[in-house]
Formats: C-alpha cells, structure tokens, sequence
C-alpha cells in the first residue's frame, strides 16, 4: 500500500511539471522588434500603433516628471511605471470605453488613458479627496491600495454588468505579490463560478515589494493558477505591448460573448523602487538582472519595430515628450491651484444622510476655524 501510494505522489509530481509547460509565454515582438509569427500581428491600423506608441512614451515621461515632483514634494505617494508601459497602456488599449478599470496603486497610467483628467491623478497622490472623484463618463474606481482587494471587487463589477446585460467587462490588476494574497483566488473563483465578464491581470515584475516570486510561489507560472478556478489562463511577454494586446483583446471578447473570465500573466519588470516612500531596489536586485530587462525595454522594442514600417522617427517622439512635459507643467499648476482639503469635506462626503451628533459637534468646531 505504501509502495502504491509513494508512485501515486510521484505522478502527481510530474502532472505538476505537465501543467507548468502547457503555459508557455505569448510573444509578437522579439526583443528586437521584429514579428516572431506574422499570423499573431493584431488587426491594428498604422494610426492605431502609432497611438500606442504616442500614450508609451507620454507615459514614461510622465513617470519621470512625477519622481521628480514627488522629490520636490510636490507630490504625495507615488509608485514608479516605467519598464512596465507594454503590460498597463497596451492592455487598457485593448478595451473600450464602457469597460471598468479596477486598478491597483500603480495603475494610474490606465485611468489616465481611460479619462480620468492628469490634475486629479496628482490630487489622487496628494491623498485629496477630488482626486478619488471618478468624472461621470470614467468607468472607474479609484486605485486600490490594498494588495489584492480589488480582484474581488472585479468579480462584483463584472456580474453586474453581466445582470444588466451590458457588453462590457470588468478588467483588474494587481502584481506578482498580489497573486499571493486570498483575495486573488476569492475573485477569480467567484467569476468563474458565475462566468463574469472579468479580465484579471497580473503583472508579474518579479519582486512585488522586495520578495522574489520565487519564494512566493511554488508554482512554475502564476497563470497556471487559473486552471484551480476553472478559466482559461495566459502568460504574456509583459514588455512586448503587442502581445498584452492580443491577450487582453482576446480575453475580452470570449468575456463580451458570455465566456467568463481570463487570467493575464504578463511578464514585465519595474525600473524604479516598489514606491518613492523609501524603497530601495538595489537591496533586493543585481545591476546585472537590471541590466537584462533593460534590454528587452517595451518602448525601444515598439519603437524599432515602428521604425521599420516607417511610421515613427525621432521627431515624432520629441513632440510627443514635449507635448507631454507641457501637459504636466498645465496639470500640476491646476493641481496647485485646486482648493485645499479641509476637514469639513471630509466629513461632508462621508455620510449621505445626517452624520451622528457627535460628529455634527466636530464638525461646527472645524467650520469655525475653517472660517478664520
């Protein structure tokens, strides 16, 4: 019986290693930015990419000016984009403008591109209130700021729209850490239980805060995590924006056409620190693996890939930086400009009915100095 049972764990050993290798990584760009299959091209037209391209590298832009804010402490918390543009702008590329962006803390760049006006993305940091006001038109909810949390409130919003009838889904993200976390596996159980029209993204930049996946995980991919809830997981070259593309696109589609969920797994890396709030990457990273991802770099990857079809030179890149500083120089001063947070406003959103009468006590003592 013993012996039977030691080949029954050896088998279930060498399933495991089976179902790793099934999920293999979706590429259309090699590092050099050429086609590795011509028939994974996605049907976008030479305005489309171009666009694309435009939002990268206004996004990288933005990324450095908002480091340097933050230093000047002009701005409040902030979480470092650049080296994962492929996995956030081409995946909120991919969807339209009915879809729902759950975010996580360092997914603004997505609520930027869906809508949500630069000088509330600078409130946001600031930790005011209007930069949490999603405007009418932005399918939206503000960015999460605890690990994971939102993957359950992806389910909750991609089952109301499949109520309602709507074609539209629900798409989330949260990082490689993230998919640690049993909010992760409660969101995409319950979808795939109700076949909710969600998209879950995980963007795997290796280390969540400080953390190598590998000692997060015994598993080989984090895509192969979807299998336990039922749905259908990818893994993605997170730093080839054409291939987070056609995985979101397609991931959409099968959910618009009553299909349920899929898990993304994009394969990306951050430049920068986890946050400007102390963070220090050298501790936990080698120049040397810096050095590598570097080199598989989205935005040079796109940009000699564009080059080639001869849509994109340096000077069309130079307005897009310049458009982009200018842009931000406007939103900062309009940030700066907006009214201060005061506590009465606070307590004014908090309750939509009458607060409690201890608070309505508190609260004309803070209008009274509000008002000096």
């Amino acid at each position: 019986m013993a012996a039977k049972t030691k080949k029954a764990i050896i088998d279930v050993s060498k399933q495991l290693d089976k179902v790793a290798a099934h999920y293999t990584t979706f590429q259309v760009l090699n590092e050099e930015g050429e086609l590795v299959d011509k028939s994974f091209m996605p049907d976008l037209t030479d305005d489309q990419l171009k666009d694309l391209m435009t939002r990268m590298v206004y996004t990288r832009i933005l990324d450095q000016r908002s480091i340097s804010l933050n230093r000047q402490g002009r701005l409040g918390f902030y979480a470092p984009t650049a080296g994962q543009e492929a996995s956030q702008i081409a995946s909120q590329f991919a969807l339209e403008k009915e879809d729902f962006i759950l975010p996580a803390y360092r997914d603004v760049p997505q609520l930027i591109w869906h809508g949500l006006p630069l000088y509330q993305a600078f409130l946001f940091s600031r930790g005011h209130f209007h930069g949490n006001q999603m405007p009418e038109d932005l399918n939206a909810l503000s960015p999460q700021i605890i690990i994971g949390a939102q993957y359950i409130q992806a389910a909750g919003v991609a089952l109301g729209l499949k109520k309602r009838g709507k074609k539209a889904v629900a798409i989330t993200y949260t990082g490689d850490g993230g998919a640690s976390q049993g909010d992760f596996y409660e969101g995409i159980n319950f979808a795939g239980a109700f076949k909710a029209p969600a998209i879950f993204v995980v963007q795997n930049n290796r280390f969540a805060i400080s953390t190598p996946v590998e000692k997060q995980s015994a598993a080989k991919t984090i895509a192969q995590k979807a299998a336990a809830a039922g749905i259908p997981g990818v893994q993605v070259d997170g730093m080839d924006p054409l291939a987070v593309y056609v995985a979101v696109r397609e991931a959409r589609d099968r959910a618009v056409n009553g299909e349920g969920p899929t898990l993304v797994e994009t394969l990306t890396y951050r430049y920068g620190p986890h946050t400007m709030a102390g963070d220090d990457p050298t501790r936990y990273r080698s120049t040397e693996l810096d050095n590598e991802w570097e080199k598989k770099d989205p935005i040079v990857r796109f940009r000699k890939f564009l080059e080639a079809k001869g849509l994109w030179n340096e000077e069309e890149e130079n307005k897009v930086i310049e458009q982009a500083k200018e842009d931000i120089k406007e939103a900062i001063k309009k940030a700066d400009d907006y009214p201060k947070q005061k506590v009465t406003d606070l307590m004014d959103i908090m309750y939509e009915e009458d607060m409690p009468f201890n608070l309505k006590e508190q609260y004309e003592i803070y209008k009274e100095k509000e008002s000096k």
